[in-house]
């Protein structure tokens, strides 16, 4: 962490450490490997008390550290940095396929096609970052190389009664229920407002929900 034009490091335990920035309720002292300030970690160079009261305006190593794990930079180690750049680019394919499809046919990109464009595109992806932050900026690259449309879509659906209260759950899983209307067989009609990139996983989901009985068409 650099405060006034001056460096701090602390050392820590990688695994804690992580834990801590994302969130987990841990002490300093659980985090902390050595107890002390530096300027320079790897040589050795200890920060003195004048320069940690100027800029932390204390020199207890514990209220410093907690200051610096707080907001300070963590150097995540080469496994810890692979890991999560791994698990932040498959969330980013799961946000672009959940909301994106192709326009020649209004369904979603296969995943490995999504990555693979992400690898052609280069870009970075920052292990810390949320992958919301970072998709925006995914999606506005892959523009260049891959056809890409999002929106909504509305849909009617009717299903008979044996299946309807199971099949509206349904359907409020994947969007907002417009209308609803119980017709006199006890069955339902209904208007589903959704993603477009989740209509082909809705008809899977209510087919199998309906034995295939329900009928869906656009409004």
């Amino acid at each position: 962490m650099t405060v006034g034009g001056d460096k701090f490091e602390i050392l820590v335990n990688p695994d804690t450490a992580l834990a801590y920035k994302q969130g987990k309720k841990l002490e300093a002292s659980q985090v902390l490997a050595a107890d002390e300030i530096y300027t320079d970690s790897s040589k050795g160079d200890r920060a003195s008390s004048e320069k940690l009261n100027r800029a932390f305006h204390t020199d207890s190593v514990v209220k410093v550290a907690e200051a610096i794990l707080q907001k300070g930079e963590l150097q995540l180690t080469t496994d810890q940095r692979r890991k999560m750049v791994d698990d932040k680019r498959k969330q980013i394919v799961a946000l672009i396929a959940k909301s994106y499809v192709d326009p020649k046919t209004n369904l979603p990109h296969p995943p490995v096609r999504v990555e693979q464009a992400m690898a052609q595109v280069r870009v970075p992806i920052d292990p810390l970052k949320p992958a919301e932050e970072q998709a925006k900026k995914v999606i506005d690259e892959l523009r260049t190389i891959l056809p890409m449309k999002t929106g909504n879509i509305r849909l009617n659906v009717r299903v008979d009664a044996v299946y309807a209260p199971q099949a509206l759950g349904v359907l409020k899983g994947f969007g907002s229920v417009m209308k609803e209307e119980w017709r006199q067989d006890g069955g339902m009609n209904a208007v589903l407002e959704m993603p477009i990139a989740g209509q082909r996983a809705l008809l899977d989901r209510l087919g199998s929900t309906t034995k295939g009985t329900a009928q869906v068409t656009p409004e």
